[in-house]
């Protein structure tokens, strides 16, 4: 999974992520967004424009933040 959304997305679903995804990719969940590893691109695109700095490449999550990992992938299945 190249992005992974984090806890400060949680309520906050600001949406500029979304705006500047060039292939769609980051979907709305009932209480954050998501990024669906199959059609990430690895842009960073998302990454630069989130105003809470809640995305990360996956092997830059914060420690306390790893169970957002497997929350973003089990979005998708």
């Amino acid at each position: 999974m190249p992005f992974v959304i984090v806890s400060p997305c949680i309520e906050e679903k600001a949406g500029e992520c979304v705006e500047v995804c060039p292939v769609d990719c980051i979907h709305e969940g009932d209480d954050m967004f998501y990024i669906d590893p199959d059609h990430c691109i690895d842009c960073g695109a998302c990454q630069t424009a989130c105003p809470v700095d809640a995305i990360y490449q996956e092997e830059d999550v914060p420690e306390e933040e790893f169970e957002f990992i497997e929350k973003n992938a089990a979005f998708f299945k």
